[in-house]
């Protein structure tokens, strides 16, 4: 789904040189962070790390380790599904709008809506594998949209009047712009906070390890998402400089029936990508709620919280449906340290690999970078946000 708003965090990147040194950094410090996850789910002999947070209190302790993990986690997995909330909208509006090019207009609010009455009975299924044929089907659907958008994007050729110049009015504009394509880079990147729960779903047995099969699927992934997110990224700005939309599917008109299409991929995508995230956030509330506040386990307590934070995700995404900057204030403030760094100090702390060996050194220079990122990123998305504010009308 953030694969489409590459090509504008290309151009926050300053040059093509820049944009495609932090696109493909970004992708080659993840990629590392998420197999130090894998392999760290049974560091502990005899013993399964099945949740983040059951990570982060075997590094940090049984309560630090909770309150270092679960509230990041949290603001990762309810960000990304009111991001997911904002784009379902969007696509659903872009689909009215190039199959009814003559119907009136009708309020994102309402796209948005229609999405969330899907959730509302998806959230309803057990656990991961009953979402799995979604889970599926979500991926297809990225690696399909993916293509028709840099494949129509070369189909429609170079406008005559490109302009690849920063689009800000001043300097100060074009540093928030640049600090919040670093935040929206980020964003694209947020595997690590399920990965566990998912491989938790895979058998292990000591002469077979969960880690292989894991990091097999987990490095076929990831080249799938070097295949859908690099020409989107490279072709769409090639091609619309910096006119490209927030979400280059917007930007895209011709021809109508395949860019329908995509936008119904778009759809398929984020409906199946909700509940994975969805899904870490119904478990934690839920077993809050039982071991905690002492309520007793019913379809009844499940049916309220389920429901609640659907509803939530709605409402904050029809308030404050500005994508771009969602993405890049999240993409800082919570990617960031729960896929750049956090995982690197872990296995630190875990790991102790030799002090000053490669190993070492590697994991410090990626926390720097992480903690960076976490700072400066959320500047520029907190920046985009309140410009959309001065010209947005609530519930528009």
């Amino acid at each position: 789904m953030v694969v489409c708003r590459f090509p504008q965090s290309h151009l926050h990147g300053r040059s093509w040189g820049a944009g495609v040194t932090m696109m493909v950094l970004s992708w080659m410090i993840t990629l590392y962070t998420l197999w130090q996850m894998v392999e760290m789910h049974e560091t502990v002999p005899g013993k399964r790390l099945d949740r983040y947070h059951e990570l982060g209190q075997e590094a940090f302790g049984e309560k630090l380790g909770l309150y270092i993990v679960v509230p990041q986690q949290l603001i990762v997995e309810v960000s990304t599904c009111i991001i997911f909330m904002v784009t379902a909208g969007k696509s659903l509006q872009k689909f009215h709008e190039t199959v009814c090019p003559s119907c009136s207009r009708i309020k994102l609010s309402y796209f948005i809506m229609i999405f969330s009455s899907v959730q509302f009975v998806l959230a309803h299924l057990p656990n991961f594998n009953s979402i799995f044929v979604v889970s599926i089907a979500a991926a297809v659907m990225s690696l399909s949209y993916s293509t028709i958008a840099w494949a129509a994007a070369l189909g429609k050729g170079i406008d005559e009047h490109v302009d690849y110049s920063l689009r800000g009015k001043n300097t100060g504009d074009n540093v928030f712009n640049f600090l919040n394509g670093l935040g929206q880079i980020a964003f694209a990147y947020a595997g690590h906070n399920v990965v566990l729960e998912i491989q938790a779903t895979l058998p292990s047995t000591p002469e077979k390890p969960s880690k292989v099969a894991m990091w097999r699927g987990v490095f076929f992934a990831y080249i799938i998402v070097a295949i859908c997110y690099f020409p989107v990224a490279f072709i769409g700005y090639y091609i619309f400089g910096n006119a490209v939309e927030d979400n280059i599917m917007m930007s895209l008109d011709k021809p109508a029936w395949l860019i329908a299409a995509a936008n119904m991929f778009v759809l398929i995508h984020v409906i199946g990508s909700y509940q994975i995230y969805a899904m870490v956030v119904f478990d934690m509330m839920e077993t809050y709620l039982v071991k905690q506040v002492k309520l007793t386990p019913s379809f009844g307590l499940r049916f309220a919280t389920r429901s609640l934070f659907v509803a939530f995700t709605m409402f904050i995404a029809i308030s404050i449906p500005f994508f771009g900057g969602l993405v890049g204030f999240f993409g800082g403030f919570a990617l960031a340290p729960t896929t750049y760094f956090l995982p690197c100090i872990i296995w630190l702390i875990l790991k102790k690999p030799k002090k000053y060996g490669f190993s070492w050194c590697l994991n410090w220079l990626f926390i720097v970078v992480g903690v960076i990122l976490m700072i400066v990123a959320p500047i520029g998305g907190l920046w985009s946000i309140v410009v959309s504010f001065k010209t947005y009308k609530f519930f528009q």
